[in-house]
């Protein structure tokens, strides 16, 4: 490819591409969104209009068939992650891939050959792990300052009931701990630079639509270090992210979808007293977790650095998700 700006097509109209990771792309110099594809080629002509996409495809075989597109970004259903992800890299195209990158680890494993053969860059869409905050968290975990990290906690939940959103179809890999569930977890694995070893999990599931819409998970790592996250679809929106060292605590205000318009902040806590009086606040200039992301594929396809996700990662975190499901069935620790 040329050293111009990246040209992506975009496969499906889903709301996270058109509210967020196309605006994103457009707004920074390394990238040019020239494509966009729906089944129904009236959507993608009116989306790709409403953006100022120059060309709209009526199927993602004619997108993915444009010489011109270099990168796809897949927000598809997650059951359509790993077929589409394959055919994009078939057809030449660099992808970046909506989470979670499968519906399970061997669906997950299934694309590292077809990486390898192609030679083609793919990443999983963790934004997080590009953004400021946590770049500053794992920096401060690396230095020392909260003592040894023994302990991460997390939440994330919000409140979807509707039975047509794909979230809510198992079909489709609906589900929270899919869904949402994953944050904790790779960004556990992240700052733990480790591997879990086993899993203790408990899922409810929507007695209606049959996804699970409650997951609680312990999650142990070598050396005694656990991770307890929960993640809910019925439940009022929050996240929270905070992680416990023998000499301090740091917690992340928005851990995983911080606003646009105003800093992200994060708590350092020395644990002198429980007023707070030993915590430090840092704040973050405004960013755009989505470009920043996009930022990191652009230069790794040109061979700067790497992608923020390989997927090697991807499907390790894959193999806990597994885990979990597998504990929340049988009712008792399970093996990653």
């Amino acid at each position: 490819m040329s050293q111009g700006p990246l040209n992506w097509g975009i496969i499906g109209a889903a709301r996270i591409a058109t509210a967020q990771v196309i605006p994103a792309l457009q707004q920074g110099e390394k990238h040019q969104v020239l494509a966009i594809a729906s089944r129904d080629r009236e959507r993608a002509e009116s989306v790709a209009r409403s953006l100022s996409i120059p060309r709209s495809y009526g199927s993602y075989d004619e997108l993915l068939a444009d010489p011109d597109v270099d990168a796809i970004y897949n927000p598809l259903p997650n059951h359509l992650h790993v077929p589409w992800s394959i055919m994009a890299l078939e057809a030449g195209k660099h992808v970046l891939c909506e989470k979670p990158i499968a519906m399970d680890a061997n669906e997950a494993r299934s694309l590292l050959g077809v990486q390898q053969r192609t030679g083609k860059v793919v990443c999983e869409a963790f934004m997080v792990r590009s953004h400021p905050q946590w770049l500053k968290a794992r920096e401060l975990v690396g230095a020392g300052r909260i003592g040894d990290l023994s302990l991460i906690t997390g939440h994330f939940s919000y409140s979807r009931r509707n039975p047509d959103d794909v979230r809510n179809r198992v079909e489709y890999g609906g589900g929270v701990l899919l869904d949402i569930g994953c944050y904790p977890i790779t960004m556990s694995r992240w700052l733990f630079d480790a591997e879990p070893t086993r899993v203790m999990a408990m899922i409810d599931r929507d007695p209606d639509m049959g996804v699970d819409r409650l997951t609680s998970a312990l999650v142990e790592f070598p050396g005694g270090r656990q991770l307890a996250f929960t993640c809910a679809g019925h439940l009022a929106l929050h996240q929270a992210m905070q992680l416990y060292g023998s000499k301090g605590r740091i917690q992340l205000e928005i851990p995983f979808n911080p606003a646009h318009d105003r800093p992200a902040r994060m708590f350092v806590d020395d644990g002198r007293d429980l007023c707070g009086s030993g915590v430090e606040t840092i704040e973050f200039p405004v960013v755009n977790q989505f470009l920043l992301q996009a930022d990191r594929f652009a230069d790794a396809i040109r061979g700067i650095g790497d992608v923020p996700v390989r997927l090697e990662d991807s499907v390790a975190n894959m193999a806990v998700i597994d885990a979990v499901f597998r504990s929340a069935k049988s009712g008792r620790a399970e093996v990653v």
